[in-house]
């Protein structure tokens, strides 16, 4: 074999093994920069971020509102019942014919999804039992301000006697001072919620009927 040849494998071979160091470093390395791509597949890109300014339009603003008339896939609410609480979206009386029906298949699992949000979102003023004294609405009647509406037990006979259509509605528009969850609570967790709030007055309100026959002589 010629020498020069010999030279240039043993050149060449441990040269060649320089990327494979390079990469092996690199997979155990911790760095604040960016990986090398070589393919970047568009994942590094120009755009504009959230509340940035832009000189393309004419107001400035970078984020853009809806175009009128387009819906979201998914989006477009078609079920009156189950997105806004109501048989139809037409009427002519003053009252909206609100659904007497819970939207959604009650389980286990919606009932306890209900109680978690209700926790969340509901309970701060009408309580962990619905009773409207949630720590906020305590606090509001201590100052005395004038400003606030107390929030009404959900076990009176009026709100229990409320459709759940119009419960829906209710923590969708809010009522009152109270403001609306809309935006913050998905139409699903609405449901659940409502779900479990009739849970809550079923417990007040519960009738020996409701107890399967083999289970009445062990009540106390």
């Amino acid at each position: 074999m010629p020498r020069w040849l010999v030279y240039t494998i043993a050149f060449v071979v441990p040269l060649s093994l320089v990327p494979f160091a390079f990469i092996a470093k690199a997979r155990v390395t911790r760095s604040t920069k960016p990986r090398i791509h070589l393919i970047p597949d568009m994942d590094n890109q120009p755009k504009y971020k959230p509340q940035s300014a832009s000189p393309l339009f004419a107001d400035g603003r970078a984020m853009r509102l809806p175009v009128p008339g387009t819906v979201a896939r998914g989006d477009l609410a078609e079920d009156p019942a189950y997105y806004r609480g109501v048989t139809s979206d037409e009427w002519t009386g003053a009252e909206p014919p609100w659904v007497t029906a819970i939207s959604v298949a009650v389980t286990r699992e919606v009932l306890g999804r209900g109680r978690q949000r209700f926790d969340v979102f509901c309970s701060t003023c009408h309580g962990l039992t619905g009773e409207g004294n949630g720590p906020t609405a305590v606090r509001a009647d201590e100052l005395q301000e004038g400003t606030w509406t107390p929030p009404p037990s959900f076990h009176s006979d009026q709100v229990r006697g409320r459709p759940v259509g119009s419960i829906f509605n209710t923590i969708t528009r809010g009522i009152r001072t109270m403001p609306a969850y809309g935006t913050q609570i998905p139409v699903a967790d609405r449901w659940a919620i409502v779900a479990y709030l009739r849970a809550l007055q079923r417990s007040r309100d519960a009738r020996i009927d409701d107890v399967p026959p083999e289970m009445r002589p062990t009540l106390k």
